[in-house]
């Protein structure tokens, strides 16, 4: 595993809990930067995971 691999792991998991947390006290704005968040953190993990698929 490279380092976009795990970092973009942890951003769709930080992204994940905001998203929830902000659907549990009802607040849209931190909902959204949950998604968003997971949404970069996704692409993140991709390009980590295409990298390794070019080393090989």
């Amino acid at each position: 595993m490279n380092k976009n691999q795990v970092k973009g792991r942890v951003k769709e998991i930080e992204g994940t809990i905001k998203e929830v947390a902000g659907k549990a006290v009802d607040n849209k704005r931190l909902e959204e930067r949950g998604k968003i968040e997971k949404t970069v953190g996704t692409i993140q993990a991709g390009l980590g995971d295409l990298k390794e698929d070019l080393k090989h």
